[in-house]
């Protein structure tokens, strides 16, 4: 960070030296007084491939000419489309192809991976958490274990940040685990925290959760295009992502999910059966009896979203061309840089900022605490031509994305952000 500067020439510069600046080209901004708008909520709705509108179109153009015959006879026949973005997807999970589908939403996916994976029994019972996960996780996690008759105030156990301080520490998650090791029945955290940006240490998580004898499964809505996953490597049981923030896939679009291989020869695990999990080489049988794939597919319930699928497809391509390497590489600049800018404006504005996002533990977003200002900043970012995310109480997350922003946007918010406070 020594080497950076608060200057509109330098940043430029590091934009000019980029290569995958031309990367920002390929995707649609809102604009604000006719210029792209300071775009920070990727972690949130990414924005549009410009290739988005073809890949649609292709489809529409396929169900125009073949009606019902698109799912054989269309470019990308619709049978199997959900089978193109499965290799792209498990590279960009760490995963094996085997491992990983793209289907449904979220929430539906951990719903339906949990009736698999979270067995209780009246001894071993209880789910481990980050405290205030992401409010749809809590839902999930507490109607799944009121759907099984226990009560979520004893059997959800939820690890907390030391007082006085923001971010998980992993020794506690650990000893978390260990002190509840012989009720634990699951361990189900976000990969990475919505509110604060810290990227927690799956490996080591899933290390301590099988120790004491339980399942470990993430929600990875922010850390699946974010950060660098190594699922199959690190043994996680099962996990599930959304593809609408760092993926660019569109509002509400279909999601992923990652099963073990180690679980995929266990054709005896409960689950909800749907056709589309159902052995594809007699599936049009249409047998009464259901055979399971032995693949993650098996939690397939219905036929893909094409339309939805399209749009993921798009923005999968472009990940598969830049790499996830490249994306890393720069975007722990990328992000270095921005918390170079925010430390400058706290400089000359007595240090009114707080990042809490920890340094060495994060991914694209930066979770700032603007003392004595709260939303009304926010709202005049808005104003000025940045478009932040805001959350309560007092947190404005801004998620610098290495494929589509730039150096000179880092700048640009400084510069801005100075002026407001």
């Amino acid at each position: 960070m020594t080497s950076f500067k608060n200057e509109l020439s330098f940043a430029q510069s590091l934009d000019a030296n980029d290569p995958l600046k031309k990367y920002r080209q390929k995707f649609l901004f809102p604009q604000h007084n006719n210029r792209d708008v300071v775009y920070f909520t990727g972690n949130s709705l990414g924005l549009q491939p410009i290739t988005t509108k073809d890949y649609l179109q292709q489809e529409l153009n396929d169900w125009h000419a073949f009606g019902v015959e698109g799912h054989f006879l269309a470019k990308n026949p619709w049978l199997s489309y959900h089978e193109l973005l499965t290799d792209k997807m498990a590279k960009i999970v760490g995963a094996l192809p085997e491992e990983t589908v793209m289907m449904n939403q979220l929430t539906v996916n951990l719903h339906l991976l949990m009736v698999s994976f979270y067995r209780p029994t009246k001894s071993r019972y209880k789910i481990l958490c980050e405290a205030k996960a992401f409010p749809s996780d809590q839902y999930a996690l507490q109607s799944q274990v009121k759907f099984h008759g226990f009560d979520p105030a004893e059997a959800l156990v939820e690890v907390w940040p030391r007082e006085g301080e923001f971010h998980i520490r992993e020794e506690d998650i650990e000893a978390a685990i260990e002190k509840n090791k012989n009720e634990l029945a699951l361990v189900m955290i976000g990969g990475v925290n919505y509110f604060t940006g810290q990227v927690f240490d799956m490996k080591r998580i899933t290390q301590a959760g099988h120790a004491a004898g339980a399942i470990v499964g993430f929600d990875l809505a922010h850390a699946a295009g974010n950060v660098r996953l190594a699922l199959h490597d690190w043994e996680v049981d099962f996990a599930a992502w959304c593809s609408y923030k760092y993926l660019n896939s569109g509002p509400g679009s279909v999601a992923g999910a990652f099963v073990h291989q180690k679980h995929l020869n266990n054709t005896n695990l409960p689950m909800f059966a749907g056709w589309w999990g159902h052995d594809k080489s007699s599936r049009f049988l249409m047998d009464s009896t259901f055979v399971p794939m032995k693949t993650a597919e098996r939690w397939q319930m219905s036929n893909a979203p094409i339309l939805s699928m399209a749009a993921c497809k798009a923005s999968l391509d472009i990940f598969d061309e830049v790499g996830l390497d490249a994306l890393i590489q720069k975007r722990e600049q990328l992000v270095a840089y921005l918390e170079f800018i925010v430390q400058e404006v706290n400089k000359e504005k007595n240090n009114c900022l707080q990042i809490i996002t920890p340094q060495n533990n994060r991914g694209s977003q930066l979770s700032i605490v603007a003392n004595g200002y709260g939303k009304k900043l926010y709202n005049q970012l808005i104003e000025n031509g940045v478009i932040p995310d805001w959350r309560e109480p007092n947190v404005i997350r801004c998620a610098a994305i290495p494929l589509y922003n730039s150096f000179e946007d880092m700048y640009r918010f400084g510069e801005i952000l100075k002026s407001l406070l």
